[in-house]
């Protein structure tokens, strides 16, 4: 790779990560390698509303810049206007593929704008941007992302998320799990924002079945404000025999704050896998219609992936990012409770997790 390293003493980075929820929680160990390589740089991160919230209160990140995109023209304005408001930014990382991006990129005024070239960028975003990521094939999201700072050459020791919670944030988990049983919690996350990454509901049904009736479980069922994430959600409860306690929240905090006080998560590939990666939750990932090694935890709890995405006797192919539409059926309720057992086995998840307002 042809590095270009950072010319300024004291930089000011602009990352644009603007969704999903997921990407932006996998960009954390990007952001981190570069606050300790560089204490004094200023750091804004420009994201649309929902992830934007998982940043809040990061001892990375300066500021959080939000680009509501569904405004259109009145979105595009703000965010002009707010980038503009911010001092210079010397560089702006584009971490981003796809045609929303080029705005905060261009808006930026960063005299080097840095992104992925044409061989992994859509939309002509490569356009964007003065410098490109060399040539790769495509891997993980977080070791993507990591490219830059080896572009960069920013060390890279010890990647960490590094997410945190407010006092009034613990203070309120804590008051949330202490009205609960004592039980240890299994929060079981069914919906995702593509119906094809979906698992069935009977057999959602069936695992929480088990986690109560046979592992001694308290079990959660988490998730967004969304009709369809509570529909499913309703459809799991009305179907399961144990005493599911409802968790869906139109408040993506509290869902990581949720997810934290968990000693076990179960869910296909959405963001919180990755919340719950970032916070060290043990996480069974149901994937079969997205590849794991692409999109699942990253580095973490191999073990508990179900991948029905991967052919038999295949070789993980990280590159390999096309969708198989109608694999999640294929996924069996045995398959998850044999990866329950590893969890139970390896990760000690029948233990109560301690939620402290003090933590």
């Amino acid at each position: 790779m042809t590095n270009r390293p950072v010319e300024v003493d004291n930089p000011h980075f602009c990352i644009v990560l603007l969704t999903g929820l997921g990407d932006v929680v996998n960009g954390l160990p990007l952001v981190n390698a570069i606050r300790d390589a560089y204490p004094r740089a200023r750091i804004t991160w420009v994201a649309e509303p929902v992830p934007a919230s998982i940043l809040e209160g990061h001892h990375a990140i300066d500021e959080i810049i939000v680009y509501r995109r569904r405004e259109g023209a009145r979105g595009l304005r703000v965010l002009r206007r707010n980038l503009r408001s911010v001092p210079s930014i010397d560089i702006t990382l584009n971490l981003n593929i796809y045609i929303k991006s080029i705005w905060p990129t261009w808006f930026s005024g960063a005299r080097r704008k840095i992104g992925f070239g044409k061989d992994r960028a859509f939309d002509g975003v490569w356009l964007f941007s003065n410098e490109k990521i060399p040539p790769r094939p495509r891997g993980h999201n977080v070791d993507m992302f990591l490219e830059f700072a080896e572009y960069l050459n920013v060390p890279v020791g010890n990647p960490e998320y590094a997410l945190e919670f407010s006092y009034r944030e613990r203070m309120e988990q804590a008051a949330y799990f202490d009205t609960m049983t004592g039980k240890p919690v299994a929060t079981i996350i069914p919906a995702t924002a593509t119906h094809k990454k979906d698992w069935i509901p009977e057999r959602w049904a069936r695992v929480a079945d088990s986690l109560e009736h046979d592992l001694g479980f308290e079990v959660l069922i988490a998730g967004g404000p969304g009709e369809r994430e509570q529909s499913i959600a309703r459809d799991i409860v009305e179907r399961s025999s144990a005493s599911i306690r409802w968790a869906m929240t139109d408040s993506v905090r509290r869902l990581a704050w949720t997810i934290d006080g968990s000693s076990l998560v179960i869910a296909p590939d959405t963001g919180p896998v990755h919340i719950a990666r970032a916070l060290e939750v043990p996480v069974i990932g149901l994937f079969a219609h997205t590849n794991p090694w692409r999109v699942g935890p990253w580095r973490a709890y191999h073990d508990l992936w179900i991948d029905n995405y991967t052919e038999p006797g295949a070789a993980p192919d990280s590159s390999n990012r096309t969708p198989k539409w109608e694999s999640m059926p294929t996924i069996t309720v045995e398959q998850v409770l044999e990866k329950v057992a590893t969890a139970v086995d390896k990760y000690n998840v029948t233990r109560r997790k301690e939620i402290r307002a003090d933590a």
